[in-house]
């Protein structure tokens, strides 16, 4: 049986309503995790400033642009199928890596006006993206998977239990607390220490084997978090099995 996401899907219908004490919760709770969400993304902040630009479509824009038109929000599109704070987090990766993309445009758009293109390459750039599947998005979810998984099972057991639990199995903090015999206090610091080394080997591995610059570095993370295709958390833990479990209640 899912898990049930039926407080945030009223928390989402609220804000979409236009609920101010909902709103204030919203900002209060999910502030947080849109800009950790963001930091992750990008350490330089061109991220934060995708997350401060959601608000606005979170909040509720007027169809027609004047006061009398229906506002339209963004929480409309929230079915409460995963968490909130999963869809935040996906589409904040969504919103960033459209920036890129829009970004890499412009440059090729300025490279071929320096260069004596003429407005008729200038024209095709400018065409809407193809309804096909991204090559480029399914090269990022193969490439990223091949390394996440070597950068994984190169972890300490413990480690990679501790992501299992909470990532594949979805227990809480204080679940995974109870399994390790750890503080749940002691739980998040592991988490977060482990996810950063995990960044920093995925994001070497990929500028230094896979030969991508800085900008392709974070559009494949961002491509892949907002939509991760077929990357298995269950395959990718699969070396956290019940005997490591017993195994790790030992130590």
């Amino acid at each position: 049986m899912g898990v049930s996401h039926s407080a945030d899907l009223e928390l989402a219908q609220r804000c979409a309503a236009g609920d101010p004490a909902a709103w204030d919760r919203f900002v209060l709770e999910y502030r947080p995790v849109l800009y950790r969400a963001a930091d992750a993304l990008d350490r330089h902040g061109a991220a934060r400033e995708v997350a401060d630009s959601l608000y606005a479509e979170l909040f509720g824009v007027r169809r027609s642009g004047d006061d009398q038109g229906e506002r339209q929000s963004l929480f409309r599109y929230f079915q409460g199928r995963s968490s909130l704070a999963t869809w935040l987090r996906a589409v904040l990766a969504q919103r960033y890596v459209d920036r890129l993309r829009s970004s890499r445009r412009l440059e090729q758009l300025r490279d071929e006006s320096d260069s004596g293109g003429g407005p008729g390459i200038s024209a095709r750039a400018l065409v809407a993206p193809s309804s096909e599947p991204d090559p480029e998005r399914t090269r990022y979810t193969a490439l990223l998977a091949s390394i996440l998984a070597r950068v994984v099972s190169a972890l300490q057991p413990r480690d990679r239990l501790r992501l299992s639990a909470y990532y594949a199995q979805d227990l809480t903090l204080a679940q995974v607390g109870r399994l390790l015999q750890e503080h749940e206090a002691t739980v998040s610091r592991q988490l977060a220490r482990t996810r950063r080394a995990i960044r920093a080997d995925v994001e070497r591995t990929l500028r230094e084997e896979a030969g991508l610059d800085e900008a392709q570095v974070a559009e494949c993370l961002a491509a892949v978090a907002a939509d991760p295709g077929p990357l298995d958390l269950t395959r990718l833990f699969r070396g956290a099995d019940p005997a490591d479990q017993v195994r790790e209640r030992s130590l």
